[in-house]
């Protein structure tokens, strides 16, 4: 297996603003909730976020009409995607009407990120309301190892349903994401790549990362991803595969005999801050320009206080346009402390 990665690379001769590194805005994550009902270990710690954590009230979140509006002004500022996240965003209520709010905005490529619990009830109401693809996280196949990882309990069983739900809807090829942590579940690394293997689904093997204040992050339980891509190739053959397209953040890579493809996402020994073009919004309306922030520009204020379409998008360009962000690449002793934002709030 050659080891080498595709070549990363961004356009910024299309349309749209560009940042102080020449990166284009072209993907906007929509957080619809700081709520889930999994406390995985990585990300919401039940220590912290327990019975007593105050979570944002109801008219603290944007509303539906709040969101569209939005995201119609970042289409025209250059995004091309929009993501849907959380938190886990299907515990928003009606949350089809969202989507079809956000897919009747034209050229643009809606998509949806859950933890899979509600996924079942919903995947079919979904898709009909305009979702294009969805991406479920999961962290193993075994279920004592997966329960261990949720810490609430939740059977594997029923994430794995509401996979099959999806693609049954037509939300595919589904892709889902595991968070490798080692000595916890990277003993799950074959086991789920043989489970999806030949499915046309799509596995992506995600370094552990110190997104917050909360995870206890320690370099030593990051498994690089060169060391996924060894043990999956050794037993089925694995071969690279170009990017789809400019910026993507997985390095993807399909089994030598057809039977599908997985990727590997390594922002923390391949980091890819150069090539990044997202933002954040978080579900009180708040714009961070990196997942490892500590502050976010308050766009919610301008909403609800009268400011225009014009004023709005000038105050998203100038944010954009002095941003300088590229924590994974100069992640070292001079971020350690930092204060940033977890990602539970603002999304993967």
């Amino acid at each position: 297996m050659n080891s080498t990665s595709p070549l990363r690379f961004i356009d910024t001769s299309a349309r749209g603003i560009t940042d102080t590194m020449g990166r284009p805005l072209r993907d906007l994550r929509v957080s619809v909730t700081d709520r889930c009902n999994f406390r995985c270990v990585y990300c919401m710690p039940k220590e912290v976020f327990g019975r007593d954590h105050p979570f944002l009230e109801r008219e603290q979140l944007l509303t539906f009409e709040e969101i569209e509006r939005l995201a119609r002004l970042f289409q025209a500022l250059g995004v091309k995607k929009i993501r849907v996240t959380g938190g886990e965003p299907l515990l928003r209520r009606n949350l089809e009407r969202l989507i079809a709010r956000l897919a009747s905005i034209p050229d643009l490529d809606l998509t949806l990120t859950t933890n899979g619990a509600l996924l079942a009830q919903q995947a079919a109401a979904l898709k009909a309301a305009g979702l294009r693809r969805i991406t479920v996280s999961l962290d193993s196949v075994d279920n004592a190892v997966f329960q261990a990882m949720n810490d609430v309990g939740f059977p594997v069983e029923v994430v794995l349903e509401g996979i099959e739900a999806a693609a049954a809807a037509g939300l595919k090829p589904v892709k889902i994401n595991m968070v490798v942590k080692r000595g916890v579940n990277d003993a799950s690394i074959l086991p789920i790549a043989r489970h999806f293997r030949g499915t046309a689904h799509i596995v992506r093997f995600i370094e552990y990362m110190d997104v917050g204040q909360t995870n206890g992050w320690r370099l030593d339980d990051v498994v690089p991803a060169v060391e996924v891509l060894k043990r999956i190739h050794t037993e089925m053959p694995l071969e690279p595969v170009e990017a789809d397209y400019r910026g993507e953040v997985a390095q993807r890579w399909r089994y030598q005999d057809g039977e599908g493809e997985i990727g590997v996402i390594t922002s923390v020994t391949q980091a890819f801050c150069c090539d990044c073009t997202r933002a954040r919004l978080s579900a009180e309306g708040k714009l961070y320009t990196c997942l490892f922030a500590a502050d976010g520009h308050d766009l919610r204020a301008l909403l609800r206080g009268g400011a225009s379409d014009a004023e709005i998008s000038e105050a998203v360009g100038r944010i954009w346009r002095g941003r300088g962000d590229r924590y994974s690449e100069i992640r070292s002793a001079e971020t350690v402390g930092l204060d940033k934002i977890e990602m539970s709030y603002i999304g993967g």
